[in-house]
């Protein structure tokens, strides 16, 4: 394969658009730029949870998998009419879904994001998930975008939220839940005024 970077900075872009992979120009603020943007920012995302490492048994292996497929998922959307996720990922990550959610107890509560570094990073992933999926969502609206590949951010964002789960309870044995009814915290700053 010959080099596809061979030079970076182009200044095509000055003008306020970007090229799709098609070879059409686009502007930077289209729907589907701002679709490829969100899951590339997921990818990234990912990255950081990758990079500070994952303590359960095959979940490292598993993000690293799902991070070629979002980069195939941008790839898909910088080519409008290609398909390169298809319902076979989607019932993989429904499978891991499954696999990681066995062992957890059911919610009574919300959660909130934290219980550990590793937890709070895939709960900042999880969001941007749901992100990139609004914005897929919004594109289809007015041009074509695979149902696989919407399926896929879906099922991704609810891994995401189990395995946020797994790992603040292999952080702390438990993860922080939202209290519905709380104290008030006394002048927790020494401002002189209380949380309502």
């Amino acid at each position: 394969m010959g080099h596809r970077l061979s030079k970076i900075v182009t200044r095509t872009g000055d003008d306020g658009t970007t090229g799709l992979g098609d070879g059409s120009r686009v502007t930077k603020d289209t729907l589907r730029v701002e679709a490829m943007g969100s899951v590339d920012e997921l990818n990234c995302a990912l990255g950081v949870l990758v990079s500070g490492g994952v303590p359960i048994a095959g979940a490292q292996d598993c993000l690293f998998e799902i991070q070629h497929d979002l980069f195939d998922l941008g790839g898909e959307l910088a080519i409008p009419g290609t398909q390169l996720i298809d319902a076979a990922r989607v019932a993989w990550l429904e499978t891991l879904a499954e696999r990681f959610n066995a062992g957890l107890p059911p919610l009574k509560e919300f959660v909130l994001p934290g219980g550990g570094a590793a937890a709070a990073a895939c709960h900042v992933a999880r969001a941007i998930c749901r992100r990139a999926e609004r914005r897929c969502w919004a594109l289809s609206r007015s041009e074509a975008v695979g149902s696989a590949a919407l399926h896929y951010l879906n099922r991704l964002s609810d891994l995401l939220f189990v395995l946020a789960r797994v790992l603040a309870r292999a952080h702390s044995g438990g993860e922080p839940l939202w209290q519905r009814r709380r104290g008030k915290v006394s002048d927790p700053d020494g401002s002189g005024h209380e949380r309502p």
